[in-house]
């Protein structure tokens, strides 16, 4: 009887692990809400995750060998799942959103931001200024879904020489077939605010609003641009794709991106970058780096490395450089 009851109670507790193997199978596969709050002196600042998109990044980073040397060594494997992440800065006076995700345009893994937002007690309509960092899909694409404008109430900023190159090009028979993928989804997403008479054109480094400004890092594209952010004496750092992987860009700032409009001129930003960051102390928030993206760059001996933000449980101050 006792060999019975021992098989009896295997079968049971079997029988109750593949029920919660069952069990989870079923649940849904989605990650808790992706936000995560911090103060910068008077003004709160809100990471969202727009969600993910998966890459071989080394098959697109110009030395692809280094690159997969790099993945390996970290014991990553491609495809990598690239972060897409934008922030809200609440200055008092604004609701600013810095970049908007890609919206519809790359697939299932994305387009998150909006829900994210009201998770984190946000609603798109209190978005009064957008700030573009470049019209790429992944930075635009959220601006407008499906012929629906996201943000009917924002002003968008963006650099002149984008809109030029992404949206008022008058396009070519010998343009690739990318560019013209680019400047369809450009139209589609950021045009109806055009047309609304809502884009002013950044066209000169300087005061956006009160406590942000611009500055010009053109290389990925034509108008490229980060964003500096500063409430009593604190300041971050809001650089759009300066990198695309952290694992390789920190060690070695030369190697570039197949989107990269101008790949030399983009290494040459992402060097100015680094060396300001490093120097300078400043938080910088990284669209591209996992999730939420915040960090400091530190210098070595040969090269930089990322140092992330310590989580904080509760909303924390992030402290002047």
């Amino acid at each position: 009887m006792k060999i019975a009851h021992r098989i009896f109670v295997s079968l049971l507790s079997m029988a109750a692990l593949l029920g919660c193997s069952d069990h989870l199978s079923a649940q849904a596969i989605e990650q808790a809400p992706g936000y995560y709050r911090v103060r910068l002196g008077s003004f709160a600042v809100t990471a969202l995750s727009d969600g993910t998109a998966p890459r071989d990044i080394a098959k697109i980073l110009n030395k692809a060998d280094i690159a997969a040397f790099e993945y390996d060594s970290d014991h990553e494997k491609e495809p990598v799942s690239l972060s897409i992440n934008a922030y809200v800065v609440n200055t008092g006076s604004h609701w600013v959103l810095i970049d908007t995700g890609a919206g519809e345009l790359f697939g299932a893994s994305s387009g998150k931001l909006i829900s994210n937002m009201r998770a984190a007690g946000i609603e798109p309509n209190q978005i009064d200024t957008v700030l573009l960092t470049h019209i790429h899909a992944d930075h635009s694409g959220g601006l407008t879904v499906s012929g629906i404008m996201q943000f009917p109430h924002a002003t968008i900023y963006v650099d002149k020489r984008d809109v030029n190159l992404f949206v008022d090009r008058a396009l070519r028979p010998t343009d690739s077939p990318d560019m013209h993928r680019i400047v369809a989804q450009s139209r589609a997403t950021i045009g109806p605010y055009i047309t609304a008479g809502k884009v002013v054109l950044v066209q000169h480094d300087g005061q956006i609003i009160p406590g942000i400004s611009s500055r010009s890092q053109p290389g990925h594209t034509p108008g490229h641009t980060a964003y500096i952010v500063e409430s009593g004496g604190h300041k971050m750092l809001f650089w759009g794709d300066i990198v695309h992987s952290a694992e390789v860009q920190f060690g070695r700032p030369d190697i570039t991106v197949e989107y990269d409009i101008d790949a030399n001129e983009a290494a040459t930003q992402r060097l100015r970058e680094f060396d300001y960051a490093a120097h300078s102390g400043i938080v910088v928030a990284s669209d591209h780096i996992s999730f939420p993206g915040l960090g400091h760059v530190r210098q070595l001996t040969s090269g930089y490395a990322w140092s992330p933000v310590p989580y904080n449980a509760s909303v924390a101050e992030i402290a002047p450089e």
